[in-house]
């Protein structure tokens, strides 16, 4: 057996491996964190309540069941597509967002021409929206003048309005209102309720509501949220959801990404720790010591071997195992004696047989059942057919 020797001052690919092999697993496992940062880094932000974010806070549950029942669906992120989402007739236009509009688009919101039989949907807006909007309506208030909040719980709706009728009792709260005449409030709390419908001629309604709870991924499935949550928004032919872009807002900042939320010191100390981990790998890299020479391996005597096959056989009570090796060997050295060929391997039974008779004068029937009988019953019905085999073998021999 030839073995390759390793070049003087340079180690064989084997030492290689078990050197580096755990400096390999942790650049492996730089790497596929580096790879998950990445995709989370790139995985798309949306605004909460965004009826395109799969995200607990966002609606895309809610608008996949309306599509799921023919209502058409669509987002607006300028005024001039607002205005016309506004004047179509028949069509449900939600703003979920008031606060960081204008006054100059808050009014003008207000001043827009509605379609017949629209409904406006406004989710927690303040007193400056609801006064350029509806001015009938206003928030609620304590006795210091501040607004009043109620967290989101389950709430009876204790209204005629048949979209809260159809749902019962449902996650509302939030900002609370007071409605003006004619309104339908519905979901109050101590006598203001967190609904609110105001319905101006031509059957245009305005919806508001003090917290988007009902209507949020994670919660739809909750009460009446999804009751609530269909009727609300698909009372009519079409959805227009209103998601204009705040980034460019002086008083909103824009979000951050993963990499502008590291300070600098740990993009430093990253790459140190990477130049680190390279200098280790190749110092350790590096032959130590002079060539290390292999001893060959230990040579048995064959009859160990066979005797260590022997006593295997005997422990796993394996006779017919046993009894299988005997009979192929002596068949062998009988065939080999006699000059009868071999095909596949082994000698034609038949053939083997009836030489073996002519030479010993002793019948086939009796030659066939010793090499190709039946597997002994016990260890001594084994030692018998050794015992048979080998004086059957010495005859053949005999000139």
């Amino acid at each position: 057996m030839t073995t390759s020797t390793p070049v003087a001052g340079f180690p064989g690919w084997a030492q290689l491996w078990r050197r580096s092999r755990w400096f390999l697993a942790a650049a492996a496992f730089v790497l596929l964190v580096a790879l998950l940062i990445s995709g989370l880094g790139g995985h798309r932000e949306y605004p909460p309540l965004d009826p395109r974010d799969t995200d607990p806070q966002g609606t895309r549950a809610a608008l996949h069941l309306l599509e799921e029942r023919g209502l058409t669906t669509r987002t607006v992120a300028t005024e001039a597509e607002l205005t016309a989402a506004l004047a179509e007739p028949g069509s449900t236009v939600v703003v979920p967002f008031t606060v960081p509009m204008p006054s100059r688009q808050l009014v003008l919101l207000g001043r827009q021409h509605r379609g017949s039989d629209s409904r406006l949907v406004l989710i927690g807006p303040d007193t400056n929206a609801l006064a350029a909007i509806t001015p009938d309506l206003a928030p609620a208030t304590d006795a210091t003048g501040d607004p009043l909040y109620q967290e989101p719980t389950a709430i009876d709706p204790g209204c005629a309005l048949p979209e809260a009728t159809r749902a019962g009792r449902a996650e509302l709260g939030g900002l609370l209102y007071r409605p003006g005449p004619g309104d339908v409030g519905c979901y109050a709390v101590n006598g203001h309720p967190a609904l609110v419908r105001h319905t101006d001629p031509g059957s245009r309604e305005v919806v508001v509501l003090g917290s988007a709870r009902a209507l949020t991924n994670d919660r739809l499935d909750e009460q009446g949220n999804a009751s609530l949550a269909l009727g609300l928004l698909g009372s009519r032919r079409q959805l227009v959801w209103y998601l204009p872009d705040y980034t460019n807002a002086p008083s909103v900042e824009p979000p951050k990404s993963l990499t502008e939320l590291i300070p600098d010191g740990w993009n430093w100390a990253a790459l140190q720790l990477g130049i680190a981990t390279l200098l280790a790998a190749l110092w350790r890299a590096r032959r130590l010591g002079p060539v290390v020479t292999e001893e060959l391996p230990v040579v048995v005597r064959a009859a160990e071997t066979t005797e260590g096959r022997a006593r295997l056989y005997q422990r796993a009570r394996a006779r017919g195992r046993a009894a299988d090796a005997l009979r192929r060997a002596a068949r062998h050295r009988i065939a080999a004696a006699l000059g009868i060929p071999l095909s596949t391997g082994e000698p034609d039974p038949a053939a083997l047989c009836a030489v073996v008779a002519d030479r010993v004068g002793q019948p086939a029937t009796d030659l066939h059942a010793l090499l190709y009988g039946a597997a002994p019953t016990d260890d001594a019905a084994l030692l018998r057919l050794t015992d048979q085999l080998d004086a059957l073998e010495r005859q053949v021999r005999q000139p």
